[in-house]
């Protein structure tokens, strides 16, 4: 498709002069394009070529009426060739190198004469835009910084016009600049709204294309989170939930790339990812709940905190109390319900008061006192919103039982005196205070006990103290009194006399005393006896003690003990006289006898005698070991008690001594505690020698060996009279060979003829009517041997059987 722009020739105003005539049109390149020259087919014409920017012409076609010449430069600007019956020049497959200035020379015949039209056809070839495409400084920019769209082409003749179009993500297209011959698409700030699909379309004269979509991905954010509570419960601080509901916290922050969260409660995270649940919630999750969306591209964060409040009753039901206000006179009712999340709503009811009285964790009213009755009951009831069910608690005004009561102590030491005044029971708690009998107040109030404490003076002694009870349900004040006294002292009998050994009892009895105290007891050391408690015993009461000392001993005992109290508002002390007597002396001892029983030296045998008459319980033995004499000691060897004894004994065996050492002995008579002078002391005395013993015994050792050897020689010979014949021969003779001998062992004896038959009258077969042999005794015996010693005579019988 070829597109002419004719403009009228330009007639040269020359008559018979050259005629011009200047044209411009377009061509494409690759397409075909006719150069016209002149109306009719001229007589003599020349095509010539000047290319852009030179003056040189050059042939391409010329005609002198033979017909076209086309040149050797035709072939540089395409397929040419002229049109018949005219002097146009057709060229397809246009090249750029086509575009110029053709300049047709036409020569006319005319009658008037010849005439020549120069044609100049400027020719521009035109290039068809291609296919655009889009360059981007940053296809993901960040949201407020400048971007660059550049639309790009390989080709395209201008001026090229550029339109800018973006597609929404439901297709429909915007567009969004138009530019004419500036391919460029500049945003100084980005914004979110900007991404999408982007596409230029490029149109010149010859042709219009459009560029493929390209994505433009802004980077933004995250904005500030949203932060969805589904239960959705909205309070003055923020939101709020019921303990052990289910609740879901949904966090949503626009931003690009897509946002990561974390979730922190009190500044602790606890979850990550956009929704956060907490499944059966509990008080202790009350708090802050932050969430925070991070771009992890940008870097960039964002952070919102909610307040979640879980809402909860208060532990345990409400609790009622009894107060008295008005200095005592009038009754505050009062009624707590502390802790839940919101507070409980209290209220007494039923109409107390004569109205509804309602309040919130802690509720007060006032009762006047003397017009309530004793034992009246309150009640008080809460509500609360996360609790279904009405708790209430009651309080019961009533009197305590009759009247105050009062006592009196010491502290420790009596430094201070301490006045106790209690009324016990009742609610509310009575009052009591302390006045001085002249009724001027001591101390401070208290309620239900009330300790006045002051310091200890004599100046108390005698003097009463009071104690006033108020209760707000009694019409009027009751009280008790205390007389302090200062303890006074007096015992059965000043004096006590006892022999020693023996216990004595000491008795101290309180006439006066108030407030009480203890009695003390002093030995006559002016010791406290508490102190001491193996020798002395104390037996207390409320008004009495008894010390008892025990085992007295006339050196250390006797003496003056002190009987001793002290209260805060005085002391007193007696004394009592205690004469411990001493037995009387025993009477002295003299060893009789101290000899040793052997020679071995180890056992002592003693004696002893009274050298007069006198009391004794008893006496005990001494032992020394001597030193040796060759060696020299600087102190005398002391004295070992080795056994008590009792009165009627007068002598004694001392055992277990060592042979080789010297000892020394004496004996002391003892008196209960007194103990008599020592006897002498004496040594014991080796025993005479006696040799008759040891040579009796020797004889009679040597007899008994004599003897045993006789008779096993015997009893062998006659066991073994076959083996050895002759040995029988010699000692028996030759008898037959059954005999009897005479011997002293009844087991032995065989009685002959009648005596030797059984008990049943059946002779024995062991009997034999030949005659024994019997051994003769020896006559002789010894005169000289000394008494003890004389020899034994042995009669031995043998029985011997063949």
């Amino acid at each position: 498709m070829c597109s002419h722009n004719v403009s009228p020739g330009v007639d040269i105003l020359d008559p018979g002069e050259v005629v011009y005539s200047e044209t411009w049109t377009n061509g494409v390149v690759g397409r075909g394009v006719i150069l016209e020259c002149g109306p009719t087919l001229p007589d003599v014409y020349i095509w010539g070529f000047t290319e852009p920017s030179t003056d040189t012409i050059r042939a391409v076609v010329y005609n002198f009426g033979k017909g076209p010449k086309l040149q050797k430069l035709a072939k540089d600007l395409g397929d040419l060739t002229v049109i018949s019956n005219s002097a146009s020049l057709s060229i397809e497959k246009l090249p750029m190198a086509a575009e110029g200035v053709y300049t047709c020379q036409a020569l006319y015949d005319t009658a008037e004469g010849a005439k020549l039209y120069y044609y100049y056809v400027h020719l521009r070839v035109l290039v068809p835009v291609t296919k655009p495409y889009i360059l981007m400084s940053d296809p993901s920019p960040v949201e407020g910084t400048f971007v660059t769209m550049r639309c790009g082409m390989e080709n395209g003749t201008g001026p090229i016009n550029y339109i800018w179009e973006q597609e929404s993500r439901d297709g429909q297209f915007t567009t969004m600049a138009k530019s004419n011959d500036n391919n460029l698409f500049n945003v100084t700030e980005v914004t979110r709204n900007h991404t999408g699909w982007y596409r230029c379309i490029a149109s010149n004269q010859v042709n219009e294309q459009r560029s493929d979509r390209i994505w433009l991905d802004i980077i933004f954010g995250p904005d500030l989170p949203q932060i969805d509570v589904t239960p959705y419960s909205v309070t003055e601080r923020g939101y709020s939930a019921l303990e052990r509901e289910t609740v879901s916290l949904l966090c949503q922050a626009s931003s690009n790339p897509p946002s990561q969260y974390v979730w922190f409660y009190n500044n602790s995270q606890v979850y990550s990812g956009p929704q956060f649940t907490i499944t059966k919630i509990l008080r202790m999750h009350t708090g802050f709940y932050a969430c925070l969306a991070q771009n992890t591209y940008l870097n960039t964060r964002s952070k919102k905190t909610i307040t979640l409040t879980v809402y909860y009753p208060p532990e345990g039901a409400p609790t009622c109390s009894i107060l008295p206000v008005n200095n005592y006179f009038d009754l505050a009712l009062r009624c707590i319900w502390e802790g839940g999340v919101p507070p409980a709503s209290l209220r007494w009811s039923p109409y107390v008061f004569g109205d509804e009285s309602e309040g919130v964790t802690n509720i007060t009213k006032i009762q006047t006192g003397p017009e309530t009755k004793n034992n009246s009951l309150f009640i008080c009831q809460g509500s609360h919103v996360a609790q279904n069910e009405i708790s209430s608690c009651s309080a019961r005004a009533w009197m305590p039982s009759g009247e105050p009561k009062c006592s009196a102590y010491a502290t420790r030491n009596n430094e201070y005196l301490m006045l106790s005044c209690s009324w016990e029971g009742g609610f509310p708690r009575a009052l009591l205070w302390w006045a001085s009998s002249s009724g001027d107040m001591q101390g401070t109030s208290e309620q239900n006990a009330n300790i006045l404490v002051l310091r200890s003076s004599a100046t108390y002694s005698g003097k009463a103290f009071v104690c006033h009870g108020k209760h707000p349900l009694a019409q009027e004040i009751k009280q008790c009194v205390l007389k302090l006294e200062a303890p006074v002292l007096v015992t059965q009998r000043s004096m006590m006399s006892v022999y020693e050994g023996s216990d004595v009892q000491l008795t101290c009895i309180l006439s006066k005393n108030y407030p009480v105290t203890e009695i003390t007891w002093y030995n006559n050391l002016k010791q406290q006896v508490d102190s001491i408690p193996m020798k002395y015993i104390l037996d207390r009461a409320a008004t009495w003690t008894n010390l008892t000392v025990r085992e007295t001993d006339s050196e250390t005992d006797s003496g003056q003990y002190w009987c001793s109290a002290t209260n805060a508002v005085g002391g007193a002390e007696i004394p009592i006289m205690l004469m411990v007597k001493r037995y009387p002396m025993p009477p002295n001892i003299t060893i009789s006898r101290i000899i040793y029983n052997s020679h071995q030296r180890t056992d002592v045998d003693l004696d002893w005698l009274l050298q007069t008459d006198g009391d004794l319980t008893g006496f005990f033995i001494e032992r020394q070991r001597l030193p040796d004499p060759v060696k020299k000691l600087h102190s005398e060897p002391p004295w070992q008690k080795l056994i008590d004894l009792n009165p009627d004994v007068r002598t004694y065996q001392v055992d277990s001594l060592d042979p080789i050492g010297t000892y020394a002995f004496r004996i002391t008579a003892v008196n209960h505690r007194t103990t008599g002078n020592p006897s002498e002391i004496k040594s014991p005395a080796d025993p005479p020698f006696n040799a008759y013993p040891a040579v009796i015994g020797a004889a009679i050792g040597g007899m008994i060996i004599a003897t045993i050897i006789t008779v096993l020689l015997f009893m062998y010979v006659v066991r073994n009279r076959n083996n050895n014949p002759r040995l029988h021969d010699l000692i028996f003779g030759r008898q037959n060979s059954q005999s009897r001998e005479n011997i002293n062992f009844p087991e032995d004896e065989v009685v002959e003829g009648g005596e030797g038959e059984r008990g049943t009258g059946e002779p024995s077969p062991s009997a034999s009517p030949e005659p024994s042999m019997a051994l003769p005794r020896p006559s002789a015996t010894p005169t000289n041997l000394p008494p003890g010693e004389e020899p034994v005579n042995v009669t031995i019988t043998v029985m011997a059987s063949s």
